[in-house]
């Protein structure tokens, strides 16, 4: 397992909609840094998860649970850039528990961008076990980006002499 080391984002993809928000914000902040984009996607074998009466057959292998990771992965990153992947964008697939994998992923990085729902939905807090775990024992800079809202106006960057002219800087 490789670590991105100094002049990387790290970002969480899960395939929500959270998660492909964060990548987009990470790539214009990499852009802006002159830094690369690891996106990184954590998986676990779910064979545990069956009932130990269940038959063999109903069980997926190892390589097909790989596979279909490594489909969620590269579809979340095609959804984002479409057919031509940004040059600074690199994708990690990583077997084990997502909140060590990105812990791991995010030693020595710039940050680490996790996407977070724009609201918590039906009393559950906006942040997921995995968001809480990594702003917990990170060593780096955490970002929640929220999800995209598509009722929203796009947010749009502001730059220092904007700031200065309003009397906010």
């Amino acid at each position: 397992m490789t670590e991105p080391v100094g002049n990387s984002i790290v970002v969480g993809i899960d395939g929500s909609e959270a998660s492909m928000a964060a990548l987009r914000w990470a790539t214009e902040q990499a852009h802006a840094l002159h830094a690369e984009v690891v996106a990184v996607h954590a998986w676990e074998p779910v064979g545990l998860r069956f009932a130990p009466y269940a038959p063999v057959s109903a069980l997926p292998t190892a390589a097909e649970q790989r596979e279909q990771a490594a489909e969620l992965l590269a579809s979340a990153v095609r959804e984002v850039f479409g057919p031509r992947i940004d040059s600074a964008v690199r994708a990690v697939l990583v077997e084990g528990p997502p909140e060590q994998v990105l812990l791991q992923q995010a030693h020595g990085a710039l940050l680490l961008a996790l996407g977070r729902k724009a609201h918590g939905q039906h009393g559950l807090p906006p942040v997921g076990m995995v968001g809480r775990e990594c702003l917990r024992h990170a060593t780096v800079p955490v970002v929640a980006v929220p999800a995209a809202d598509r009722t929203a106006s796009p947010l749009r960057a502001v730059g220092v002499s904007s700031l200065r002219r309003s009397g906010a800087a």
